[in-house]
């Protein structure tokens, strides 16, 4: 028995073939698209922004990837600030303080931001927020708490645990830091473990030498302060008086805001990267990357 079908009946057959081969080709093209938010800086550390796919090379476990495309990164990001509390910050108030309103208000509009204290254990001052007096009520709240050291180390991770159950692309963790005693229980390993996985990375500005390492605990937190930072796409302003604080959280500020959102080729692969770098392709760049957060989409 032959079936007639009309040309009108073809077309709309053909049509939705069509389509659900698109969809299913589109749907194979995001599997296999990763992105990573990359900072690029001269050799003065000023940010550059004007850099195309020539410019930058996306590495898997050694491998290179092709980059797709380029975009000025726009996402909001979840910005948690660590602050220092403890009784080694009580010297420092005033420019904790200064640089924290200065931040916030450079970060707030486009971003949501937590303020959390770290004096004997880590304390949410204020959750995520873009409200300027939620944030401000906040920073008041900041007073060095006699006889107590911070807990850095147990704040990262649980900041970091918090963060994967958010939704969201991109995600940073910035503490300002004085010299003082380190209580956490976390290890330098559990405390990059849990920030990588949850795709976020850590800026610190901190206030001292940071040169007393005979304990376990601080020998965590210099390691975090160095490796930390570098492996997560962050970075370490270490300053010798607090004065620098200011200045230091708008350069973190200025870091994410001026991200690249690079968009690169994944081979189909039931084995995930152990580690994903980005490097310049052009002589006189500096690059870091930090790899969308996971869930999110190219």
């Amino acid at each position: 028995m032959r079936i007639l079908i009309s040309p009108a009946m073809r077309r709309l057959v053909l049509g939705a073939v069509f389509t659900l081969a698109t969809a299913a080709a589109a749907g194979a093209q995001d599997a296999r698209e990763r992105t990573v938010y990359v900072n690029v800086a001269d050799d003065e550390g000023t940010p550059v922004t004007d850099v195309g796919v020539r410019d930058l090379i996306v590495r898997e476990d050694g491998v290179r990837r092709e980059i797709l495309r380029l975009s000025r990164a726009t996402d909001p990001i979840d910005i948690a600030i660590l602050v220092d509390d403890s009784q080694a910050a009580g010297p420092h108030l005033v420019f904790i303080r200064n640089a924290l309103t200065q931040f916030v208000e450079q970060m707030r509009d486009d971003n949501n931001i937590a303020v959390v204290g770290l004096a004997q254990r880590p304390t949410m001052l204020t959750d995520y927020t873009r409200d300027a007096g939620r944030l401000s009520a906040a920073i008041g709240r900041v007073f060095p708490q006699t006889g107590s050291g911070m807990t850095l180390l147990d704040a990262l991770v649980e900041l970091s645990r918090g963060l994967e159950k958010r939704p969201g692309t991109r995600a940073a963790l910035v503490g300002i830091l004085s010299d003082g005693p380190e209580q956490g229980r976390f290890d330098d390993q559990s405390v990059i473990a849990a920030m990588t996985k949850a795709g976020a990375s850590f800026y610190a500005a901190t206030v001292g030498r940071f040169a007393d390492v005979q304990s376990h605990e601080l020998r965590s937190r210099s390691i975090l302060l160095s490796r930390g930072t570098r492996d997560t796409g962050g970075r370490h302003a270490n300053l010798m008086t607090a004065s620098g604080l200011p200045r230091a959280l708008r350069l973190i500020g200025e870091d994410l805001s001026s991200q690249i959102k690079v968009v690169y080729a994944r081979p189909d692969s039931l084995i995930q990267p152990e580690s994903i770098s980005v490097e310049p392709a052009r002589t006189g760049l500096k690059a870091r990357g930090v790899p969308a957060r996971p869930g999110s989409r190219p």
